[in-house]
């Protein structure tokens, strides 16, 4: 994200509005340095048509006072419901529990994608989530926070393989843990397939399954010739067994 230009985040905002046949589009809003720049570039993703904003932690989770400040200042600029994002580009990252539930308490805050990776710490913020959404980064405890009362997912390998989560979800939701899972051992294996250069990898892995794009990233992600012809034969064995 903080390799695209604010004018770029806003095209790509609307050109997933445009495409989106309804599913509800969240947008990053809170990447530029200034305050009214931030605000500016909410009013504009506004008007692109999205359902929602994202706002990432801003390297302020050593501040929790100043960080409430913040974000409840910046969310009083906008009447669309917000979900944070504990973004590791910007540290410390970490939002505490406490800091969470007073934000969710304010009703601006639907949710938060929770990037500890930390089961105590995903737990604690499950605990005031009331009825907000903690929604897991984490592939590896996906299973264990659905249990222990996370709402959903965001994450690198749902843009590659989101029928997987989808599959995943309503299986659990339904209480067919025993299918959960399952599918999450399939979901660990894409997770591992793609954990190399992932940016790239899911692009590719995308690219596979009939998306016109490329593999290339303005990051440091770069696909060898042996990397790419892995995640072709992961593809291959994930569409022989119907897990793609």
């Amino acid at each position: 994200m903080t390799e695209l230009t604010p004018e770029e985040r806003i095209k790509c905002a609307g050109l997933a509005v445009k495409n989106s046949n309804g599913v509800p589009v969240y947008a990053t809003a809170n990447l530029q340095v200034g305050f009214n720049d931030q605000v500016e570039e909410m009013k504009a993703l506004e008007a692109q048509g999205v359902s929602g904003l994202v706002f990432v932690t801003k390297g302020m989770c050593d501040k929790p006072a100043t960080q409430y400040d913040y974000l409840t200042d910046l969310a009083s600029h906008t009447e669309l419901p917000i979900i944070l994002y504990e973004f590791p580009g910007l540290q410390p990252h970490l939002m505490d529990s406490v800091t969470y539930g007073k934000l969710v308490e304010t009703g601006k805050f639907m949710g938060i994608k929770d990037t500890t990776c930390k089961m105590p710490e995903i737990e604690a913020k499950i605990k005031v989530q009331g009825d907000s959404n903690v929604l897991q980064a984490n592939i590896p405890f996906l299973y264990d926070a659905y249990v222990a009362g996370a709402r959903g997912v965001i994450a690198t390998p749902t843009s590659c393989g989101a029928g997987l989560f989808v599959k995943m979800w309503d299986e659990f939701v339904k209480g067919d843990l025993e299918a959960a899972k399952k599918t999450h051992q399939h979901i660990i294996l894409l997770d591992n397939a793609i954990d190399s250069g992932f940016m790239a990898s899911a692009k590719y892995l995308c690219k596979l399954q009939g998306v016109n794009m490329e593999w290339h990233t303005r990051g440091a992600h770069n696909l060898g010739p042996a990397r790419l012809r892995s995640i072709e034969v992961f593809y291959d064995y994930a569409k022989a067994e119907g897990i793609l």
